[in-house]
């Protein structure tokens, strides 16, 4: 049974994904903010499917800290869940992401409408430049900025290495971090077909102010904080990872 639901659900996301992807290319000329509510109801309405055909469901903690400010959101990377349910949970948004996820047929055509911050996860240097750069365009225009620092999905019970390619854009633009763990992978395992049903727990932390602060340090303070979220959802601390994931963390 969990087989079929689970085939029914991806069935309808790829769907969705098709159906909205045009839908982003005809609202392409419109406002940002506007075209970025109706292309992220593909999002809202998988998250729907997932409760009523997987059982998924999810409850947030802290959500009294998300403010009206622009920040840079530094969240785990365990599932392809949290991409879905940031886009329902935070304001207007854009990702830092590998590029060649726009080279997907439809579901890139969608991605680019939303404004990403598409990287060469090769290009060293030049990458964290081009993250800054537009990061700081995006915020500047209230838009936040999302980043999976450990650059890659990472099993439950691990925690990657995180790049310093958020950390970089919040201290230099003065915007403060908002971490956000979760236990996504539970229900919805890294690069996994079968769904499980289950309450998915997702934490938001307080804003992490990067006022006269150094990169590595906000880095460090973010890391530390998501460690002890992940330690009281999954019940022990996260092991280093064994999946390496990208130096200026791009989505997977």
């Amino acid at each position: 049974m969990l087989f079929v639901r689970s085939l029914i659900f991806a069935s309808l996301h790829i769907v969705t994904a098709i159906v909205f992807s045009i839908i982003a290319i005809l609202v392409w000329p419109l406002p940002f903010k506007l075209r970025y509510k109706i292309i992220s109801q593909w999002a809202i309405s998988n998250l729907w499917l997932l409760e009523k055909i997987c059982g998924i469901r999810y409850q947030i903690e802290g959500a009294e800290n998300i403010t009206d400010q622009a920040c840079v959101i530094m969240c785990k990377h365990q599932s392809s869940w949290e991409t879905l349910a940031l886009q329902k949970i935070f304001p207007p948004q854009a990702w830092v992401l590998k590029r060649e996820l726009l080279w997907i047929p439809f579901f890139g055509w969608g991605l680019a409408a939303l404004k990403p911050i598409a990287i060469d996860r090769n290009a060293g240097r030049k990458a964290l430049t081009q993250v800054i750069e537009q990061g700081r365009q995006r915020l500047s225009s209230g838009i936040w900025v999302v980043i999976f620092p450990e650059g890659t999905r990472i099993p439950c019970g691990q925690m990657g290495k995180f790049g310093i390619g958020g950390t970089r854009l919040a201290v230099e633009t003065g915007v403060p971090v908002v971490p956000v763990a979760h236990d996504a992978g539970k229900v919805w395992p890294r690069h996994g077909f079968i769904k499980y049903p289950g309450v998915i727990n997702l934490v938001i932390g307080a804003k992490i102010e990067t006022h006269n602060k150094k990169a590595t340090d906000v880095n460090k303070e973010v890391y530390l904080w998501i460690e002890d979220q992940m330690t009281r959802l999954e019940g022990s601390r996260p092991m280093i990872a064994s999946v390496k994931g990208d130096k200026h963390s791009g989505k997977s």
